[in-house]
């Protein structure tokens, strides 16, 4: 009995117990596989960001203020992680046929644009999550794993995601 109670107790804590508090910000999905990292042939698709922790926006490709300001908030929490920036990317997906202004993706070069038809998995997924109103994190693996929340605390957002590049041993 004396060495089979820790092991029960574990097994008892992992799956009926959840904490009441956790210390990150976003709201953890999942994770959810997305098939589209999967696809190298896709021209234009996620294959290349791979390897990468991936924020992603949907928004429309007349991208006005809320839209502008996700691009800034994203260009800005890759630019806080300093040496780890690199393991960081970013892509907008354009959920219409309104092609993006070329002076605002010159203003956010390094951003990749994706249309519905070159993802179609992360469309799908993100279909019930109300796509415009966040800031979604992809995983290296592939993954959607995690969601920020509308209008989000900048600081609270790096903290996420410098605890995860600090932790992680992939991307």
């Amino acid at each position: 009995m004396l060495c089979i109670a820790p092991v029960a107790a574990s097994y008892l804590l992992y799956y009926n117990w959840r904490p009441a508090h956790t210390n990150n910000y976003g709201e953890l999905i999942g994770p959810v596989p997305l098939n589209d990292f999967d696809h190298p042939g896709t021209s234009g698709g996620l294959a290349g960001l791979k390897g990468k922790w991936t924020m992603v926006i949907v928004d429309s490709g007349e991208c006005s203020g809320p839209c502008r300001n996700k691009l800034w908030q994203m260009r800005q929490l890759r630019l806080t992680q300093g040496k780890d920036m690199d393991r960081v990317a970013r892509a907008w997906l354009v959920d219409d046929d309104t092609t993006p202004d070329p002076v605002l993706l010159e203003n956010y070069e390094g951003t990749l644009v994706l249309r519905g038809s070159q993802v179609p998995g992360l469309v799908r997924t993100l279909a019930d999550r109300d796509p415009r109103k966040h800031i979604f994190l992809i995983d290296p693996q592939g993954n959607l794993m995690m969601r920020f929340p509308d209008s989000p605390d900048l600081s609270r957002v790096k903290k996420d995601l410098t605890h995860l590049l600090k932790v992680s041993q992939v991307g």
